[in-house]
């Protein structure tokens, strides 16, 4: 029996968003693209968030980790976690995680961060403005 190391896959995309809907030709349509949370006032509540991701240019079996973390860096507002596999080096895993419920209690930089294997190998700012009402 033939044994192939595992080659670690590249991110190719990830996208912070309100919602990701399957077509029925299988592609992904992502809704509400995110960047920054702009509120005029705390707590704001997400009925849900979602973390879409694109893996490439790897074989084996993985795990990948999200997770959205507070202004202190410790407090983790939501995570999940999922397992997935590349056959081929020229094949591509899609993933979506849906969180619920996801509540912001303070204004400040926020970030979203993707694990591969308990590597951490992307981290970017979300920030959470305060916004004026007219």
């Amino acid at each position: 029996m033939e044994t192939t190391e595992a080659i670690l896959p590249d991110l190719q995309s990830c996208v912070l968003c309100e919602d990701v809907r399957c077509e029925f030709n299988g592609m992904n349509t992502l809704v509400g693209v995110l960047n920054v949370i702009a509120a005029p006032s705390l707590p704001i509540n997400y009925l849900r968030l979602c973390i879409w991701t694109r893996w490439c240019s790897g074989i084996g079996k993985f795990k990948q980790r999200s997770r959205i973390v507070g202004v202190d860096e410790q407090n983790v507002l939501a995570q999940a976690e999922v397992e997935f596999e590349l056959k081929e080096m020229e094949g591509h895993a899609t993933n979506v995680h849906y969180f619920g419920g996801v509540q912001f209690q303070q204004f400040g930089l926020h970030h979203v961060e993707i694990f591969l294997q308990d590597e951490l190998r992307l981290r970017f700012p979300l920030p959470v403005v305060r916004i004026q009402r007219k």
